[in-house]
């Protein structure tokens, strides 16, 4: 899969220092070599996993993380059991420092159980690593996560911020797809996800074309990227990607941002609702509904109100916080009847 995608677009020379307003909003994912290759971090990675480990201890704390393990037999792949009913991994909550020393006594294993913790939050369980590790994003008010672990596959998936992934240790391959290739994607459930996460059912490593005929369209659509320790990577927005950890060690630190004011709603809220009121409409109906959604939504412009008196366009004038908190109690108040 990873052989037939074209690559990302990159930069080098940018530094840790301050990264230009374009570089944090390409229209596509964009690779930044060596963007962090001076923390000391990467430094400690580069020598050994266990420097690496070593390094990271330091700034563990009694802080508990949410740790997944999964069988050898599934090679890394983090997902589902076979009917659906749960998930193929098992989870507990344990320091961090006790997660470091399980991995480092399955480094000389050729065929370890995978042992994953997924995102969470730097500043909680390792207090004072970002004051030798850090990105300066301007005005941005950044969630700065960690992600570690031995080879993993983690499936396609998109979130909703924008994404910033440094590579810390150990190497990482990212396989993306645009936001409209969701069709082609075959997702999973919206409500029982292994991370709270919509994923793709499609196995980049073994795609089955009987069950997923669309995914090679997909494929035609596909970017990939392979980070060594230093380098990072810019997500834009809902596009899909696919993350495999290459190394008997990896850890990976992001920066999620949203492009929007804190006061607005996640979108994903509109669309739980939208699943009970409007997809079992009749097919007339749903034309009906999409033709406004589009004159509100996704068409709307300013033109779109200017046959009314700019003092009489309601929510349809340029929003605000103080309009926010007033649609928002509208919309409890009707959901609580």
């Amino acid at each position: 899969m990873a052989e037939a995608a074209r690559p990302v677009q990159e930069r080098a020379g940018i530094g840790p220092g301050g990264l230009p307003h374009e570089a944090l909003q390409p229209a596509e994912p964009l690779v930044l070599r060596g963007l962090v290759r001076q923390w000391p971090a990467v430094g400690a990675g580069a020598a050994s996993p266990a420097s690496a480990m070593a390094y990271l201890r330091q700034f563990c704390t009694d802080a508990t993380v949410n740790a997944v393990r999964v069988p050898a037999r599934h090679q890394g792949r983090v997902f589902y059991n076979e009917d659906l009913t749960g998930f193929n991994f098992e989870s507990s909550r344990v320091r961090l420092d006790t997660v470091l020393a399980e991995l480092e006594a399955l480094l000389p294993a050729d065929e370890p159980d995978t042992v994953y913790v997924g995102s969470t939050t730097v500043d909680t369980c390792l207090p004072g690593f970002r004051g030798e590790n850090d990105l300066s994003l301007g005005a941005l008010d950044p969630l700065v996560s960690v992600w570690l672990g031995n080879r993993s596959r983690v499936a396609a998936h998109f979130d909703l911020p924008d994404n910033l992934a440094c590579c810390i240790a150990g190497r990482r391959r990212f396989v993306l797809f645009p936001p409209e290739q969701i069709v082609n994607l075959y997702p999973g459930p919206i409500d029982f996800t292994p991370a709270g996460q919509i994923i793709s059912m499609v196995d980049l490593h073994a795609p089955d074309p009987q069950r997923f005929p669309r995914f090679e369209q997909a494929q035609s659509s596909a970017l990939v990227a392979e980070l060594e320790p230093g380098d990072a990577i810019v997500i834009p927005s809902l596009w899909w990607h696919h993350v495999e950890a290459l190394e008997p060690f990896n850890v990976l630190v992001n920066y999620w941002w949203r492009r929007s004011p804190a006061w607005m709603d996640a979108p994903a809220n509109v669309l739980d609702y939208a699943l009970f009121t409007l997809r079992d409409l009749p097919r007339a109906q749903r034309e009906a509904w999409r033709a406004i959604f589009n004159y509100y939504i996704f068409d709307f412009e300013a033109a779109s109100a200017a046959h009314l008196p700019e003092d009489r366009r309601g929510v349809l004038a340029p929003m605000d916080e103080v309009t926010a908190r007033r649609l928002r109690a509208q919309l409890l108040t009707r959901l609580n009847r």
